[in-house]
């Protein structure tokens, strides 16, 4: 068994324990509504320590509710989630990326104080960082190769280096599990090369990933296992048992097509699935 820091409510520090030989995540049909609405029906899968997989679906599919789910932020409506075997109120080990377009980028903070947010459940409220600490947050910062730019005001910062901030923080929680909504979106490709060469790394060390995004045939050339959601889960796993014109006209409403072309198959929108 491997030991877990927690802060409980007083700001003291308590542990729970990891049961290693269970999944690091599990969800047992779980559903969640909104005032009588159905955001996801019945949801079910595990995750394996240190797994890469991306959740793809049309928009309004339910993939940030059930970050938010998985986190503890929403309570499901009915079902069960388990990490390592514990409900998600009693880890810190789970660390959520936002959307950038959820975060006040006018707020005054630097990068290394944003990073050090990622230790405050580790603290314990009204206690100030010490030495060690600080020495988290700057390793987290050269991890993703920020260091040089730690003082530097985090709305000022490029939208792939934010990103790689707000991924420093999480590392800075020493999270196991990390729930990332939609890091790709708005970033050209030298930057997207970047992120995903963050999260080889990150492999390397054990951390689980899961990745929200549109772009299906990133999806597929990068990730382990695909989730196609649609308030249901459609399916889940590798790229070619998902993608498939069954599957995904469900998922998509008939608003998804495959292209084979010489360079593969290529997946295309007609565009009348946005709107969220």
């Amino acid at each position: 068994m491997e030991k877990l820091q927690q802060i409980n409510t007083l700001g003291f520090t308590k542990f729970e324990e990891h049961d290693l030989s269970r999944p690091i995540l599990e969800l047992k049909g779980v559903s969640v509504q909104f005032n009588g609405t159905v955001a996801l029906d019945n949801i079910g899968f595990e995750l394996h320590h240190g797994e890469r997989v991306a959740i793809i679906g049309p928009n309004g599919a339910g993939k940030s509710t059930l970050f938010n789910t998985i986190s503890g932020v929403v309570t499901p409506t009915r079902g069960e989630i388990n990490i390592y075997g514990h409900t998600p109120g009693k880890h810190i080990c789970i660390a959520y990326v936002p959307q950038r377009s959820q975060v006040d980028w006018e707020f005054p903070v630097n990068v290394a104080d944003v990073v050090m947010m990622g230790r405050v459940r580790r603290l314990g409220f009204f206690r100030w960082p010490k030495r060690k600490d600080w020495a988290v947050v700057n390793g987290a910062l050269e991890l993703v190769g920020m260091d040089h730019l730690a003082k530097r005001q985090i709305g000022e910062l490029s939208g792939g280096q934010q990103q790689r901030v707000f991924i420093a923080r999480a590392l800075a929680q020493e999270a196991e599990l990390m729930l990332m909504d939609e890091p790709l979106t708005g970033l050209d490709v030298s930057s997207q090369d970047t992120m995903f060469e963050i999260l080889d790394t990150l492999r390397v060390q054990g951390i689980t990933i899961m990745v929200s995004t549109h772009d299906l045939n990133l999806a597929a050339e990068r990730f382990d296992r695909l989730m196609l959601l649609n308030q249901e889960l459609i399916g889940f796993g590798p790229a070619g048992e998902i993608f498939t014109p069954e599957l995904l006209n469900k998922a998509y409403s008939g608003h998804m097509r495959l292209l084979e072309t010489a360079n593969g198959t290529v997946f295309v929108s007609d565009g009348c699935c946005g709107g969220m």
